[in-house]
């Protein structure tokens, strides 16, 4: 485990903090049905964007078990998506992680590219020994990402949670650190 040090780079992307002015770029995507259509919320109108972007302004490491840690992810200075991690249970050492990228950047491997950097925050600096994902199981895209990543699909629980007016099937993935690929 080592101090996290943002933003982080990859070869085409930038992680980093949530700052008080990405509320329109966020805005942007989580209004758009299709986004919102696998998250809890509905479309977000741009004074739950401002809302949600204070709270995130905070989310900076896990520290405990009601911390998070939240980035967004710019790609040639335009922020494209945003990712959050959090303690899945007391010890710190199992986090959940979850991510919304703009639909105009799919299909580029963008989201393949900061969800595996965000897994390597997860496990190296955060000393996580396992990090899992929970989708809707009709939520194809995640699912793949997931697999590209490294993940292994764990679990499929039928009518598991109720989202927008109908029971949801969740799927989980899995990925503990001795299996992360860029280990």
């Amino acid at each position: 485990m080592s101090d996290l040090v943002l933003p982080v780079r990859t070869e085409r992307l930038l992680l980093r903090r949530y700052r008080a002015d990405d509320v329109d770029a966020l805005h942007s995507y989580y209004r758009d049905p299709v986004v919102a259509r696998y998250i809890p919320w509905e479309p977000w109108t741009r004074e739950f964007a401002a809302e949600m972007v204070g709270r995130r302004i905070h989310y900076t490491g896990i520290t405990g078990t009601d911390s998070r840690l939240a980035v967004v992810v710019e790609h040639q200075g335009e922020v494209i998506g945003d990712l959050i991690l959090w303690p899945a249970d007391e010890t710190l050492s199992r986090g959940e992680m979850g991510w919304a990228f703009h639909p105009s950047v799919a299909g580029r491997g963008f989201a393949t590219e900061a969800v595996r950097a965000f897994l390597r925050v997860a496990f190296e600096h955060c000393g996580m020994h396992r990090v899992i994902a929970q989708l809707n199981a009709r939520n194809e895209a995640s699912a793949r990402l997931c697999e590209r990543v490294g993940m292994v699909r764990e679990a499929h629980l039928r009518r598991d949670y109720w989202t927008k007016g109908a029971w949801a099937d969740n799927v989980i993935y899995g990925l503990l650190a001795e299996e992360w690929p860029g280990r």
